[in-house]
């Protein structure tokens, strides 16, 4: 289950991170995935949040989400105007009798092996996130020793249509 995906650019400095987070958190927003990165521009940051729930409730966190000073502009986007991408690395155990069938499963998928251990395997794998959530489902059967997923990071399709709001900051 994917619930919205907020992209806020936001003035690039140290604690607007903690700021928009504790918005959220203070008003029962509960963050399901934070992706944070440089942009294009070195002044800028973009912060990709999913969160749950919609509705009043969504705009007004991003309503409030708007009023911070380090915040230039927020906007939803929409999967079918913009596209969304989650990275995972996938740690299994494997062995001579599995290493095989393991191989099987990352080239149906186009996962990477990207490293092979006596006794596991690191698979890398980008896509989207029902991509990433089939992809674990073909391991259900074997022993998952750690994964991490970075969470969506996404960018709307075409021109951008957002305005940034004036620099509030020296």
């Amino acid at each position: 289950m994917q619930g919205n995906v907020l992209s806020v650019l936001v003035d690039n400095h140290a604690g607007v991170l903690a700021r928009i987070s504790s918005l959220f958190g203070r008003r029962g927003f509960n963050i399901d995935s934070l992706s944070v990165s440089a942009t294009n521009d070195p002044n800028l940051s973009r912060i990709t949040i999913v969160v749950s729930g919609g509705g009043a409730e969504l705009e007004q966190i991003i309503s409030q989400t708007e009023k911070l000073i380090e915040t230039r502009a927020v906007f939803l986007v929409e999967p079918s105007m913009g596209v969304q991408r989650e990275l995972l690395l996938l740690k299994v155990a494997a062995n001579e009798s599995n290493r095989a069938s393991l191989r099987e499963i990352a080239g149906i998928y186009k996962a990477k092996i990207i490293d092979l251990s006596p006794n596991s395997m690191i698979f890398e794998l980008t896509g989207e996130p029902e991509k990433i959530d089939a992809f674990l489902q073909m391991f259900a059967n074997y022993a998952i020793l750690e994964l991490c997923r970075t969470g969506i990071t996404a960018l709307q399709r075409g021109e951008p249509t957002y305005q940034l709001k004036e620099r509030l900051l020296p």
